[in-house]
């Protein structure tokens, strides 16, 4: 009798914990929205200090029109892991200019962003000086709210 009693509370603690997982997840707070909505300001932002480091002419913010468009690999089209991004973007006197991205997203929020192809340069350009700057394009990280 004794081993049937324990037999039937690990059934019960093995229905509570598998109800507890199916209830308690939900769709991941993780989608391009607010991955192009995190991008997007961040990469406008980067344009403006590398153009000071650069030396060249400041751009207001309100100059600048920025715009992604990201898609997860693999297997669903939301939640952390791989994730490509085009980032587009305008300022005054220029075409408009793409790049792609890979992103690699935690289930925090938190993003890495490195250049998939050689459009911006690489890691570092040359500064006013002729010295090495940093390329703030090239690969970038960031945050976005997931509650």
């Amino acid at each position: 009798m004794r081993g049937r009693t324990m037999d039937i509370g690990c059934r019960s603690s093995l229905v509570a914990m598998t109800t507890a997982v199916l209830f308690g997840c939900g769709p991941s707070p993780i989608t391009s929205i607010r991955i192009e909505d995190a991008i997007a300001p961040t990469f406008g932002n980067l344009i403006q200090v590398q153009l000071s480091w650069l030396g060249q002419s400041s751009v207001a913010a309100s100059d600048i029109t920025v715009t992604a468009s990201c898609r997860k690999l693999g297997v669903g089209n939301a939640g952390a892991g791989e994730w490509a991004c085009t980032v587009a973007w305008q300022t005054p006197n220029r075409g408009t200019l793409r790049e792609s991205y890979d992103l690699s997203v935690a289930t925090d929020g938190c993003y890495t962003a490195i250049v998939a192809g050689e459009n911006l340069g690489g890691p570092t350009l040359k500064g006013p000086d002729d010295s090495d700057v940093r390329n703030l394009l090239y690969t970038f990280e960031g945050c976005f709210d997931t509650t």
